[in-house]
């Protein structure tokens, strides 16, 4: 279970869904494996932050082209696809990320 989940994603849009009032839940964001499914998912989050999970939402954020002048032309290349669980916890549950630091 240890490698189906990467990391947390800490962006804007997730610190803003998962504080929201105490009497809603929660919902956090990960990177995980993309052969990872929803029990799998599940499973590991369960085991590592110790905490119930209501429901689990996945999306593939697709890779992006970019591109780099160098001073031979452009460099093309791709950035990695992956894919993104979005956790929904039971009410009253909470993850510390930075419980630790």
């Amino acid at each position: 279970m240890a490698n189906v989940l990467i990391k947390p994603l800490i962006t804007e849009k997730s610190t803003k869904k998962s504080e929201v009032a105490d009497d809603k839940m929660k919902t956090y964001a990960f990177k995980v494996a993309r052969t990872a499914n929803k029990l799998e998912i599940k499973k590991a989050i369960e085991a590592t932050y110790s905490v119930q999970v209501d429901g689990i939402n996945t999306t593939v954020t697709v890779g992006k082209k970019k591109v780099r002048n160098t001073k031979q032309g452009a460099a093309i290349g791709m950035k990695p696809a992956y894919k993104k669980a979005y956790v929904t916890l039971k009410k009253g549950e909470t993850i510390d990320f930075y419980g630790n630091v």
